[in-house]
């Protein structure tokens, strides 16, 4: 009986520790299983917050786009309203300057995808450039109407008028003032220029050849730029060197810089100095 006792006990013992090692087995696994699905769920959760904030981004970029798309249509306007001042100013006055600040304006609008702040302030600045271009037309246009001696023409008749301003528009002088006179050198020059900014012509070259009108406003116009620069122009040592101080053969080679040759001609070194004064610049 004792030994029967002994070998039942033995082998409860031993089913006791199977099954120990048997439940140990599945706490392991259910660990290593508990541990795999927490690292999924963080993973799930990092995907969910990676996702949440990729909408929020897209939703902040979607209203971005909207509100610049919003303004656009403003700029448009301007550029529109700046498209036909320049069209009205063509042959009155110089209009580089704003096609190039618009243009500026425009590629920076192109480029801008999320902040109207930037559309916006573009827009003034095209508005700005159109209320200047139209400002200057105006100053034009009343400069064209009388002159400081009287009308604009007297005996040319508005054809000759024409063909001068033409002329003078032709080889830079937009803008410039113009009207018929027989004051230049008591009538004794055909044309001579003001120190005001102004041109004045006699009757007859009205009717002088296209290439020979071209000159006489190229080297008037010189005289103008030259009186922009009078000081400067007068205390130059090169000016007298080159020119001997003379205005008029300088002019001269100012007309034959912008392509107005006349009678007298001048060379290589004469030409390049006096291509500076076209632009303000006495070396």
């Amino acid at each position: 009986m004792l030994s029967v006792t002994v070998a039942a006990a033995i082998l409860l013992s031993a089913g006791m520790v199977a099954r120990a090692d048997a439940l140990e087995h599945q706490r392991t696994d259910a660990v290593v299983e508990l541990t795999a699905l927490a690292a999924q769920a963080r993973s799930a959760a990092q995907r969910t917050d990676y996702l949440e904030g990729s909408v929020e981004r897209a939703e902040r970029d979607t209203a971005d786009r909207a509100a610049v798309l919003e303004v656009r249509p403003a700029f448009v306007t301007e550029i529109k309203a700046l498209r036909t001042a320049i069209e009205r100013a063509e042959g009155k006055v110089d209009t580089d300057t704003h096609r190039a600040s618009a243009l500026s304006a425009q590629q920076t609008v192109v480029a801008e995808k999320v902040d109207p702040d930037t559309v916006t302030a573009a827009t003034a600045t095209v508005h700005a450039l159109t209320a200047k271009l139209t400002g200057e037309v105006s100053d034009w246009q009343a400069a064209q109407s009388a002159g400081p001696g009287g009308p604009v023409w007297t005996t040319s008749g508005p054809d000759g008028y024409a063909r001068v301003r033409a002329a003078l528009d032709r080889v830079g002088g937009g803008g410039v003032g113009l009207y018929e006179s027989s004051s230049c050198a008591g009538g004794n020059a055909p044309a001579c220029a003001n120190s005001n900014g102004y041109i004045k012509y006699r009757a007859d070259i009205a009717n002088w050849s296209e290439g020979r009108l071209n000159w006489a406003m190229a080297h008037e116009l010189a005289h103008i730029h030259q009186f922009r620069v009078w000081g400067a122009l007068n205390s130059s040592s090169a000016y007298g060197s080159l020119f001997g101080g003379d205005p008029e053969f300088l002019a001269n080679c100012m007309a034959v810089v912008r392509g107005y040759a006349g009678s007298v001609g001048c060379n290589g070194d004469q030409q390049a100095w006096a291509s500076g004064i076209w632009v303000g610049a006495v070396r």
